[in-house]
């Protein structure tokens, strides 16, 4: 019996749960995980020497934002979404307006 289930699994997947335990699957490293590696490290490497080696220094970096006026086009973006958001404001007697029709001219 035990012979004949050996035989004949269809599945080759150990027994209980394929992550956990003595029986678990474990994936083969292969070269293209180790190519994929090489590939971040250097990646991480051109990260660090530009971060090392900054294009602007502290002097130049210091007033650039203020010379390229980021603050106010921040601050106008941020209220044009705020504008985007909320209704415009309504007085009363545009409100009422609709009760004005059959009022005569005189």
């Amino acid at each position: 019996m035990k012979l004949t289930l050996c035989l004949l699994r269809r599945n080759r997947l150990p027994n209980g749960n394929i992550f956990r335990g003595k029986d678990r699957l474990v994936k083969q490293v292969e070269p293209k995980h180790l190519r994929r590696l090489e590939r971040s490290f250097v990646t991480e490497e051109q990260n660090m020497f530009y971060l090392r080696h900054p294009y602007l220094t502290e002097e130049e970096s210091c007033g650039h934002a203020k010379a390229l006026g980021k603050h106010e086009a921040r601050k106008m973006r941020f209220q044009e979404n705020s504008n985007r958001m909320f209704k415009e404001d309504v007085t009363l007697y545009e409100r009422l307006q609709h009760l004005r029709v059959k009022e005569g001219w005189e």
